[in-house]
């Protein structure tokens, strides 16, 4: 069975609705990690009125999750679904492949290792 990686980044305030999706939509396990960022509006607030020529790094929360690639649609579906507000800033969110993973403490590979 093959395993694939997605990567959500968004604003600080998403993660506690975030996660309880996540986690009722059978995810495992995750990794969140704190992160300056900034997408095409270079870091410009949509109440601000002027755009920057110069970026502005903003606070943001990347969350990472390993799944079964038979459940990335279904799983990319729920984190829209709960992130979506029209507004700037909802985030992105990355698909990619993954050869393996292992667990140390087991010697688990693949699924098993999740």
């Amino acid at each position: 069975m093959s395993l694939s990686k997605i990567e959500i980044i968004t604003g600080m305030s998403k993660l506690p609705n975030l996660k309880t999706v996540l986690s009722q939509a059978g995810v495992r396990g995750m990794t969140v990690i704190q992160v300056l960022g900034c997408g095409i509006e270079k870091g410009t607030r949509e109440y601000e009125v002027d755009e920057y020529n110069e970026m502005e790094l903003l606070p943001k929360q990347q969350i990472n999750i390993v799944v079964e690639t038979d459940k990335v649609d279904d799983i990319v579906e729920t984190v829209k679904h709960e992130l979506y507000t029209g507004h700037i800033g909802d985030g992105k969110i990355f698909i990619y492949g993954i050869d393996n993973v292992v667990r140390v403490r087991t010697g688990d590979e693949g699924v098993d290792a999740l």
